[in-house]
């Protein structure tokens, strides 16, 4: 086998490569015309450089041409650094940059590769162009060597050669050193270094070489022995491909060759597809000998998987390989940024919009600088590759060059866009010494002292306020007489920090903002959650609540207490924290009634609680005051005879009219059982001081756990809470047990301020509490209240009380 000989680059003459440069470096040497710079307000980049590849040791320009209103100072910089201006690089009189001798010193810093920008001043802004890339000419040595192949007459035989270099380099082939001729049909050259060769002859046998050539250098692979045999067999064999498409990753606009190869008996016919079902189409493809397909100036669009299938004639016998496209494209601007004048104080916003594959990353640069959120400034980017900014406030130290610059792994790009600020004469200045005091959970106070400067057209101020937390889109203003100097700010959230700024108005126009001052609101101890009960069974209640985010772990979260209403104490605190939202109490006493009471707590203390009454009587007694009426069951058992048909039809009827007024009189009785309240509710008699201090107040106030029970114990109605104790007397007959006075201190007086309703809950009596506007009287009519609008889906008290006058319905028969 030949070893690989190297050939000298092959370039044309100097003078004819000069000749050939000229008309290239003619335009960019020659200063721009005059009505090109000078004429345009607007600074803006007519040329912009471009990637390119520079031979090492020759001369390389990088294009760059500006409009806009002069003078235009133009300089460049090399990966983010100012390059400045020696005897290796010049600035042309048009602004380009001329490297007069390309260095390539890898991994050092004299090095000329790297990504240029060109920048651009005048006394309105700076912009900064594209980056460049600017790489030197290479050529590596060949990865893969074409390798000897023996191959049938009337077979395939495929060489393959592989190598690297800047810029991609040109293959061709040479066989017995004499170059191919590429007119015949049989000869298949691909772009990526495949040599294919169809329907084999014995004159297709030699040495075949592989030659890469590009600006930097020519070299010439191993050679590599053809060797066709004599005529093929005539036996049939199955469809192979012996090479299918490879995945690539190109960029827009370049060439895509997928190759695909097959053999076999008869000869297969090779097809292509995409494996989406979309149609791949027919402008700028084609089949490059017996089944590569090439796809010319490749879009995003050509981006999928290709299937090469191989089938035999006449059958559905195939075979099939496949390979993935991926088509990347450069960021460009489907929106640009448009300039804009606005008055000082107001806002303003450039909106730009990139596309690319893949999407594009999007900057803002203030007159070349990057520009981040912050202050007045925001930076907003949604799903559509829609950038906006906002600049809220402005002043003049606003007025600038904005840039949006939009940039991906396949190039970048940049549009700008200009802001003018509007700016009245005789303004005032800004508000001074801002101050922000908290003057409760929910207040602060902002005072300010007067502008020093044009101070009689001020007609008022205007307060600007947010939390510190939020976003600039969130704030919110109040407005000021223009004698006031301080402004109490309500209706704030407990325990959160929030910003003020404050402008100075006139009716020109309103001053620049004030410097923005921080105040948080006092911390409080949290509301009363709302708690529901939920009867589960004879023994079990579960408590549903809201959780409360605001109680974090380390600084709060829940208190829970119950007890049977006999007797004195509280079972708890049980300690729950602030995320969660219900509790479920078992092993309760069935035949007693349960006080709950649920607080939430925080690092400023405990909120007032919220009381629950449940019985849990109800959820046995209630199935043996109105069992089922199985009306059916009676039905089912005479269907034998006609006489039992007659009876079970009556017996229904009788069940349904005992039910009908086993409801109607029910609603009606009520027994006052004063006595029966005071075994049950009130704690067992003692000295006051020997009282359990814990105890809530009925109405679930946390004000009176703080106290004891005596003086500051609530009253509570005896006609509201009868029903709780059906059994305490029986229908019609009064309690033999003496009632207490009023003024009996043994007495527990419950109903000051609360008063209770029994309402349904999951089937079962519950009592719910209701404060009402003014005392009531403990004792007598007068102490009943009005009737309350209990809301859709409860019953009102008359609908849900269980009277012990009603007479006990019948069992049916």
């Amino acid at each position: 086998m030949a070893a690989p000989r190297a050939v000298p680059p092959r370039r044309p003459p100097a003078p004819r490569r000069l000749r050939l440069l000229l008309p290239l470096l003619l335009p960019l040497l020659l200063p721009a015309p005059s009505d090109g710079l000078g004429h345009s307000a607007e600074l803006a980049f007519a040329v912009e450089p471009s990637d390119d590849v520079a031979v090492p040791a020759q001369p390389v320009v990088l294009g760059c041409r500006v409009e806009g209103t002069p003078p235009v100072r133009i300089t460049w910089k090399k990966n983010g650094v100012e390059l400045l201006e020696s005897t290796h690089s010049t600035v042309l009189a048009n602004g380009s940059l001329m490297i007069h001798h390309f260095r390539l010193d890898p991994g050092g810093s004299l090095s000329d590769e790297g990504d240029y920008e060109c920048v651009a001043q005048n006394r309105f802004g700076l912009v900064v162009s594209r980056k460049a890339r600017i790489q030197a000419a290479t050529m590596s040595d060949f990865h893969v060597h074409p390798q000897a192949t023996v191959g049938e007459e009337g077979g395939v035989a495929r060489f393959q050669c592989q190598i690297h270099g800047l810029p991609k380099p040109l293959i061709t082939w040479e066989k017995n050193r004499v170059p191919i001729d590429t007119d015949n049909e049989r000869y298949t050259l691909l772009p990526k270094g495949v040599l294919q060769i169809t329907g084999l002859r014995a004159e297709d046998s030699g040495v075949f070489y592989c030659v890469a050539s590009n600006i930097a250098s020519v070299r010439v692979s191993h050679g590599a022995r053809l060797t066709v045999s004599g005529s093929g067999s005539r036996a049939y064999k199955e469809p192979t491909i012996l090479v299918g498409p490879e995945n690539l990753t190109l960029t827009v606009h370049q060439t895509a060759v997928l190759e695909c190869v097959a053999t076999g008996n008869p000869r297969p016919i090779v097809s292509w597809s995409r494996l989406d079902g979309r149609p791949i189409g027919v402008e700028g493809i084609q089949v490059l000998g017996t089944g590569n397909l090439i796809i010319s100036d490749v879009t995003v669009q050509h981006s999928g998987v290709y299937v090469c299938a191989a089938n035999r004639p006449g059958t559905r016998v195939r075979r099939t390989a496949q390979g993935r496209l991926v088509v990347q494209a450069p960021a460009e601007f489907v929106q640009h940024p448009q300039s804009i004048s606005r008055p000082a104080g107001t806002t303003a916003m450039f909106t730009c919009q990139a596309q690319g594959e893949p999407p594009p990353h999007v900057t803002w640069l203030k007159n070349g600088q990057v520009l981040g959120p912050g202050g007045h400034v925001r930076l907003k980017n949604n799903n559509r590759h829609v950038c906006t900014l906002t600049i809220s406030g402005i002043g003049p130290e606003d007025e600038a060059i904005y840039q949006c610059v939009a940039e991906n792994s396949a190039g970048s790009s940049q549009a700008s866009a200009r802001l003018t600020v509007l700016w009245a004469e005789g303004l005032p200045g800004p508000p001074l010494n801002v101050r922000a005091v908290s003057v409760s959970s929910t207040e602060v106070r902002v005072s300010w002292d007067e502008p020093l400067v044009n101070t009689k057209e001020i007609i008022g101020y205007v307060l600007h306020i947010r939390k510190a937390a939020d976003p600039l889109e969130l704030e919110y203003q109040e407005a000021v007489s223009k004698s006031t100097f301080q402004h109490l700010v309500s209706d704030l959230e407990p325990s959160t920090a929030y910003s003020f700024y404050i402008k100075a108005y006139t009716p020109r126009g309103a001053s620049s903002a004030s410097a923005p001052t921080l105040a948080s609101t006092r911390g409080e101890a949290p509301a009363p959650p709302p708690l529901s009960v939920r009867v589960l069974d004879g023994s079990s209640l579960q408590l549903l609540w809201e959780p409360w985010p605001r109680l974090g772990q380390h600084e709060g979260g829940f208190k829970l207490f119950y007890r049977a209403a006999s007797k004195a104490s509280f079972t708890g605190p049980i300690l729950l924290p602030g995320t969660v939202s219900s509790y479920n109490l078992s092993r309760l006493d069935p035949t007693a009634v349960y006080e709950v009471k649920l607080l939430a707590y925080n690092q400023h203390g405990d909120g007032n609680a919220t009381a629950r009454f449940v019985s849990l009587r109800g959820a046995s007694e209630r199935t043996a005051l109105s069992p089922p009426c199985d009306c059916r069951k009676e039905e089912a058992t005479n269907q034998t005879s006609t006489t039992g048909i007659v009876i079970g039809i009556h017996i229904g009827v009788t069940c349904i009219i005992f039910c009908v007024l086993f409801l109607l009189f029910g609603q009606r009785g009520r027994v006052l059982l004063c006595k029966d309240v005071e075994n049950q509710l009130s704690p067992p008699q003692g000295p006051r001081s020997q009282r359990d201090p814990g105890v809530l107040a009925l109405n679930g106030a946390g004000r009176g756990e703080r106290g004891q029970l005596g003086r500051d114990e609530k009253h509570v109605d005896m006609k509201e809470l009868e029903q709780l104790f059906p059994s305490a007397g029986a229908a019609g007959q009064p309690d033999p047990r003496p009632k207490p006075r009023p003024t009996d201190p043994a007495a527990p007086a419950l109903c000051e301020e609360t008063q209770f309703s029994m309402l349904p809950l999951q089937g079962f009596g519950l009592l719910e509490e209701m404060t009402s506007e003014a005392k009531a009287p403990c004792a007598g009519p007068a102490a009943a209240p009005p009737p309350q609008d209990v809301g859709p889906g409860l019953l009102s008290e008359e609908q849900a009380t269980w009277p012990s006058t009603a007479p006990a319905a019948p069992p049916a028969h």
